[in-house]
This record gives structure tokens, sequence and C-alpha cells, in this order.
């Protein structure tokens, strides 16, 4: 397979996977904000700092993190690469160079994906039809990974869509614990006030990763910090879980040309995750092992790279 079309394939499964957690994000950002008591302090610029595009962000709306702005750079601003409207457009685009590789029904359903989000985006700013629409876009980029995992051959090109879509999840889930970690709700002097709220706020970490029921089927407990960390980190069976995600993009390796280098990076981080223990790093240093972690899945995006999508020099 050319490098070119390897690399396409490979962000395609990024974009999509980009586009629903997205989705996820603002949806379940709006129902914290209807389950917290009046009173609360809460923003909109954890969101920002998830997809990590603070920079950006100032630079377009300076600091203003008003809910509709936020909202429309999250969900329609072309100036956004990371945005809902960005990410199906790039990823329609890269299927229009690879349709020869994949089946004819992702094209109608992206297709008609794409155009859904540049006409109903503009309403879906107001809080009475964001949530019909995020929706949609969640059911319509599943379905088009759907018609895609059910129909394309399942040969060297579909193993870089499957690293694509779960490199992209574990970076999201470990932006999302990083976040939520660290900028919860302040106890100072409220501590015994606030502490029910903590658990709505992990709760809303869990939906935002449609991982609450699986959680509760797992760890058999009622949803805490500590329980929340090891499960989006740890757990083997949960799909969206940084281990899980790893062990996909592991056995996605042995259908493809040796790469001893993308290995040895894969090898590294999965280590740093499985081995870490969350009850220490409650208390301290989450954050680095998180940065360490977003590091690792960096490097493995720059091996890949490195070995399978840089053309060679003629």
């Amino acid at each position: 397979m050319l490098s070119r079309v390897a690399s396409n394939i490979y962000w395609l499964g990024r974009y999509l996977q980009r586009a629903e957690n997205t989705a996820r994000l603002v949806n379940v950002n709006a129902l914290l904000l209807l389950d917290l008591p009046r009173g609360i302090p809460f923003g909109w610029q954890p969101l920002i700092q998830i997809v990590g595009s603070d920079d950006l962000y100032r630079s377009l709306y300076g600091d203003d993190y008003s809910e509709s702005n936020v909202v429309r750079y999250l969900l329609l601003d072309q100036r956004n690469p990371g945005s809902i409207h960005s990410s199906l457009h790039a990823a329609r685009e890269i299927l229009r160079t690879v349709r020869d590789a994949t089946p004819r029904e992702v094209w109608e359903k992206l297709n008609d994906l794409h155009y859904y989000v540049i006409g109903q985006g503009e309403g879906a700013l107001s809080r009475s039809r964001r949530g019909a629409f995020l929706q949609r876009v969640i059911d319509g980029t599943m379905l088009v990974y759907a018609v895609l995992s059910q129909n394309m051959s399942q040969d060297v090109g579909f193993q870089f869509l499957r690293i694509g879509t779960n490199l992209e999840q574990a970076d999201m889930t470990t932006r999302i614990l990083d976040v939520r970690s660290t900028s919860l709700l302040d106890p100072t002097g409220r501590a015994e006030q606030l502490a029910p709220l903590y658990n709505i706020q992990w709760m809303s970490v869990l939906r935002s990763l449609t991982a609450y029921q699986m959680y509760r089927r797992h760890v058999k407990a009622r949803v805490n910090r500590t329980g929340v960390l090891r499960f989006l980190l740890q757990n083997r069976e949960f799909p969206r879980s940084v281990t899980f995600c790893l062990s996909m993009i592991a056995s996605t390796l042995p259908h493809l040309p040796e790469a001893r280098s993308v290995e040895r990076t894969l090898w590294r981080v999965r280590a740093l995750v499985q081995d870490a223990n969350v009850d220490k790093l409650v208390e301290a240093g989450l954050h680095e092992l998180i940065d360490e972690i977003q590091l690792g899945l960096s490097d493995l995006h720059e091996a890949l790279a490195e070995v399978f999508f840089k053309t060679p020099q003629s």
C-alpha cells in the first residue's frame, strides 16, 4: 500500500473519532450544567483545555469563554481544525481520495452527515436544538465507522483505520481525565457542602465516554475519583479505556510490515499505563503521569508517521 493511502486511511479514523468525541463532550457538559445546583460556579473553558486548543481559541475569541463562543468554536468554527465541522470536512476530503479502497456506502453516509452539519449547525447553537444535533453527529459517525468495519476488507488499509481510531480515542480519554481531575470545583471552606457534587462531575466524565453503565458493571461500587481513573486508564475490556485502545493498536502490528521502533514505543506507553499505581497517584503525580502518557501517544504517532507514512525521497 502506498504511504499516502495508508496515511489518509489512518487520518480518516482519527477525524471520525474526533468528531464523535467532540460531540459527546459538548453534550455531556450541557447536561452537567443542568445537574449542578444554582449558584455553583461552572464554565465552558475546560472543554477548550480538553481539546488542547487554548492558544488558538484566545487568538479568535480573546478571554471570553462564554457558552455561545465555546459551542460555536467546537461545533462549527472552520478556523478550528478540531471542530466537528472541520473534522467531518477533513474526513470527507480524505475519503474522496481513497474511495477505491473503501465501500461506496461510506461516502454516501459521510456526505449526508457533512451536509447535515452545514445545514443544521447554526440552529444547534441554541440549547433547545443542540441535543438532537449532537446526537445525530454521534450516531452518524458511529454509522460511518460501522459501515467501514463491516464492509471494508480487513487488509492493511483497515489496520491503519483501526490504529487511527484507537490512538485518537486514547488521546481523548487521557485529555478528559487530565482536565477533569484538575479543574473540578474548589472545595476550599466548603468541602462537606460540595462533596456530593464531585460524584456528579465524575459521573459526567464517565458519561462523556459512554462509560457509566460499564463502570458500574465492572467496578460494582459508587462512582468515585480513584475508581473512574483506574477504570478509564487500565480496564482491559472497555473499548474507550487507554489500555484497551493500546491493546487494539498492538493487535494490528502483526498485519503490518515489521516496525521495531513502533513496537518499542507502543510497549513503553502500554507499560506506563498498566503499571501505574492509581491509588498513590490520586494524591500526587497524576497530572505528571497523564502528561507522560500523552507524550508517549505523540511519540507513537511520530513513529508511525516515520515508518509508514513518510514518502521516500527520490
